[in-house]
Formats: structure tokens, sequence, C-alpha cells
């Protein structure tokens, strides 16, 4: 028996491959350039690690991400169309990317020869690896027997339970990206001030500043065991995973951290997934952004 609907999700996602093939995902990348001429498709042209190690061996050069063509998601779209099944597609919220403009495009396109293909487009609202966690509880729910109509409408009562509380580096990229002003703004040019950010419903809101990596990193923590005592909710209802960037050992190091601080706060949590941030968000942050993304799970008692 096939599989009764297919999930596809653009790079932003940040999924590892080995991760996307074992789900039966299709991720359609993003383009990363760092000299606004020669762009590379993310994963399959260009290394996630090999990137990063280019921001940091290129201090002052400002990489650039382009999302995927309507070309892209129509390659990804025709398989299903042709076998008759239905796609569920999840892009980055529309705040940050036309990527779901590009889905949409392509959706109408293959319609055009596939007049009975079912594709569902929805906006996460959110991106990077909260985004992934939001395809993940997708798959779940297609795991464990849900039909196409009924996931799409569980995803998207989810999704607005999504936040990522992170910090970054420095202030520069958000500086030059000029796509995060109210963050930038609030933080000025005060030395070594970094900014902890909260992203909710698809925007950026700041959630404080402090000085230096240790403090911003507990402010994280902090904000995400707000989150949970706020919630109607129990630990066991919910995804999180923590998303790092150049840095693997910083981010396992604060993954543990984090999970002593939840254990002492009474929280039974055995372990939380470790993902790298790609390059669609990084291009933004910097290659040093840190943080937790949360979200209700799909599928719960």
């Amino acid at each position: 028996m096939g599989e009764t609907f297919h999930i596809v999700s653009d790079g932003s996602c940040d999924l590892p491959s080995e991760l996307a093939q074992e789900k039966n995902i299709t991720v359609v990348p993003f383009y990363v350039s760092f000299d606004d001429v020669h762009y590379l498709k993310e994963k399959e042209e260009i290394d996630v690690r090999d990137f990063y190690q280019q921001m940091v061996d290129k201090k002052g050069v400002f990489p650039k991400s382009s999302m995927p063509s309507i070309h892209d998601y129509e390659e990804a779209f025709l398989p299903s169309a042709k076998s008759g099944t239905p796609v569920i597609c999840i892009c980055i919220t529309t705040k940050f990317s036309g990527s779901m403009q590009s889905a949409l495009n392509a959706r109408d396109s293959i319609l055009e020869s596939y007049p009975d293909a079912q594709i569902t487009v929805i906006d996460a609202t959110v991106n990077t690896v909260l985004q992934g966690q939001l395809v993940l509880q997708a798959a779940a729910l297609r795991d464990s027997g849900a039909g196409f109509h009924e996931t799409a409408a569980r995803i998207e009562e989810i999704k607005e339970t999504g936040r990522i509380f992170f910090t970054i580096g420095s202030m520069e990229y958000l500086k030059h990206g000029g796509r995060i002003g109210k963050v930038a703004s609030v933080a000025g040019s005060v030395l070594n001030i970094r900014p902890v950010i909260t992203l909710k419903q698809g925007e950026i809101f700041p959630a404080g500043l402090d000085r230096g990596r240790r403090r911003t990193t507990e402010k994280a923590i902090s904000l995400l065991l707000e989150y949970l005592k706020e919630s109607r909710l129990g630990i066991e209802c919910y995804s999180i995973a923590v998303g790092y960037g150049y840095d693997r050992a910083e981010g396992e190091a604060f993954r543990d951290h984090a999970l002593d601080v939840l254990q002492k706060e009474g929280y039974g949590i055995k372990e939380i997934p470790l993902y790298q941030i790609g390059a669609t968000i990084s291009v933004h942050t910097g290659p040093y952004p840190l943080g937790f993304g949360i979200i209700e799970k799909a599928l719960h008692s």
C-alpha cells in the first residue's frame, strides 16, 4: 500500500537529509550566495557546514539566500500528481520569504496538466528548526493513519503554538539585513549587548537584551520555562528541539544544560533533539544562532 499523502517542505525546515529521507519527506532547497552572482542549492550544491565555515572565514561578507523557484516546486509535486497521491506542502512563514508563493504558483501549473491533483500549501508561520518540528508532526499524523484533510486541519491548529526562543552571536547580521529592524533598534550599538528573540505567528519580537553569551542563553531557557508554565498542557504534549549554528559543541552543551534545568524544575524530560540551523535563517542571524523551538504535538492524549 502506498502512502496516503506525501509531505513536501522547503529547505527552511532544516531537517537532516537522512531524517527527511527516513520519514519520506521531500525537501525543496533554498539557494545561498556569497557574491550575489553564484547561487547554490543548500545541501545539494553547498553543504551547511561549508556554508558556516565560509561565514566564519569571510568576516564582513554577508551571504544572501534565495527562495526555491516555481520550477523547483513543480519537480517536487509532479511525481505525486502523476501517481494520484495528495500532497501537503509546508512553507516557511510568508513574513520572511516568498517561498509559499512559488509553491502556490507551482500548484496552479501542475493543476493545468493534472486537474485532479490535490495539493494543499500551508504557511507554517514559523521557520528553521521549528518548521522542521511542524513537518515531523505532519509525518507522525500520516504514519498513524490520519488522512490528508485531517492532517492539514491539525497542522493549521498546532502551528499557532509554535515558538522559537533564541539568541545570536552579534548584531551585525541583523543590522546589515535590515529585516529585523525593531530588534536592532532596541539594542542600538551598545558594546557586547546581544538580543534574545522570540518568534511567534510568523513574526520576530525582541524578548530581552543582555551582555555576553551565557546570560542570553539563560534568558532563552527562562522564556521556555515561562511558556511551559503558562501552558494548559504538560511538557509531554510538546515537541522541543535545540537549534545551533556553526558550533555543534556549544549546541550540545546548551542542550545538556537545558535538560538539567528542566529536570530540576520537575519536568520529566529525558532528551531534546539537536538540529543545525541552515542558511535560510542564519544569513540574517550570523553563524552563532542558538535556542529552542517548541510546538504542541499533533498526537497526544
